[in-house]
């Protein structure tokens, strides 16, 4: 047993629609989280300032004696999980792409359609593609970036006509020219727009990789020895500027009690 907390970090809020999950599926661990508020979105910006501050996250995550951590971030998975390993190589580093890749594969046939919508990063990295292609070569995959949803998203335009007009702009023609009937969600934000996305598109199966990377944080906790056994203690979430709704969102999975917030910059922080 390992009661030392699981690591989490996505590039603002969105990773934290992994955490009901999580404490659904595995009510003993605790959850350090980290959300770079301040600095996001990521989809736009240059690889090598991604994996740089990848670099500050993961090392503070771990010097906080983290037992593993989940990159909760599409981009980053994307872009640099390799040399987050190599960082940290005796501390598990779990990505998020890969989960729904397995997801994809077991459940798609060739007869399918799939599409896959990200960050720019993320889409022009091809690892969505390359990885459901490994496992089942003969799907059909096709991918769109969709750049306008975390920001639209961290501002909490999400139950707005905004935010339906933003998703018809990207995908009612790409959903119709390619005839999609699977949709990937990969962005750990897009499942705040999930329900929307079903209503504007009824007929489409989507995937949700913050639910998919659940099953690898439970095989790695058990190929590990690191289940906790529920000892007590909170959880706390960073953020590199604490927005509304970033606060909010918690508030909402918590219902107000059990967690700390706390801000973290790498130049300040102090704790609220």
């Amino acid at each position: 047993m390992d009661n030392r907390p699981i690591g989490f970090f996505d590039s603002g809020l969105g990773g934290l629609t992994c955490i009901p999950s999580l404490m659904n599926a595995l009510p003993n661990e605790r959850i350090v989280y980290f959300g770079d508020t301040a600095r996001t979105p990521y989809g736009s910006k240059a690889v090598g300032t991604i994996r740089n501050f990848a670099f500050e996250i993961t090392d503070f995550l771990a010097a906080e004696d983290v037992k593993m951590i989940v990159i909760a971030c599409n981009t980053v998975s994307a872009t640099c999980l390799a040399e987050l390993r190599a960082r940290h190589p005796d501390l598990p580093l779990i990505g998020i792409i890969s989960p729904a890749a397995h997801a994809v594969a077991a459940s798609c046939t060739e007869k399918n359609r799939i599409g896959v919508i990200g960050t720019k990063v993320t889409i022009q990295s091809g690892a969505y593609r390359a990885k459901i292609l490994k496992l089942a070569p003969g799907l059909n995959i096709f991918e769109a970036p969709c750049p306008i949803f975390v920001p639209l998203i961290e501002e909490g335009i999400i139950e707005n006509e905004i935010m339906d007009l933003s998703i018809r702009r990207y995908l009612d023609d790409f959903t119709e020219a390619n005839g999609i009937d699977t949709l990937v969600l990969g962005c750990t934000h897009y499942p705040l727009i999930k329900e929307n996305i079903s209503r504007l598109y009824p007929g489409l199966s989507i995937v949700d990789p913050s639910t998919e990377v659940i099953k690898s944080i439970e095989g790695s906790l058990a190929g590990y020895g690191l289940f906790a056994d529920g000892a007590e203690a909170g959880h706390v979430f960073y953020a590199s500027d604490l927005s509304e709704n970033f606060v909010n969102m918690i508030e909402r999975i918590f219902k107000g009690s059990g967690f700390t917030v706390a801000f973290k910059n790498f130049d300040l922080e102090s704790m609220v």
